[in-house]
């Protein structure tokens, strides 16, 4: 019996580990929430540095970020409430042409912190291969 136990509780705290290290994140194992709780979770956690997937609605289109690299911007409301501001790199992935408010998007990308929500970076693949690819689905189609 207390062998059991012991393993029960090894078992318990090594699951602990993984999440609260992000371990698959880290080593390309994308989160299987699509939904906001994930991006909820880490918007509570104030984490950074975090492969979420999600979906939502654009709420507002924002006008391209143009230093450095070119980015599309657009803020997604999830079914949370919570925002989400998508940076997509359109220097390395196609940007979404068709975009309109009210339009619904799966992404798959890298969160980060904000008072406002977050942002949802890395949704294209990666040139150097250092980094999990991540994307954006609208309509049907996958920007990468």
């Amino acid at each position: 019996m207390r062998k059991l136990a012991a393993l029960l509780i090894v078992a318990f705290i090594a699951q602990q580990a993984w999440q609260n290290l992000n371990v698959g994140d880290r080593i390309g194992i994308p989160s299987a929430d699509t939904g906001g709780s994930a991006v909820a979770a880490a918007f509570e956690r104030r984490q950074s540095d975090v492969q979420l997937r999600g979906h939502g609605e654009v709420i507002r289109i924002l006008s391209d970020d143009n230093d450095g690299s070119r980015h599309q911007r657009f803020i997604l409301g999830l079914d949370t409430g919570q925002t989400l501001l998508i940076a997509h790199n359109i220097d390395l992935a196609p940007r979404i042409g068709s975009l309109r408010v009210g339009d619904r998007i799966e992404f798959h990308g890298e969160y980060e912190w904000n008072s406002k929500g977050g942002v949802i970076h890395w949704t294209h693949h990666d040139p150097r291969g250092s980094h999990p690819d991540g994307w954006l689905k609208h309509d049907g189609r996958v920007y990468q």
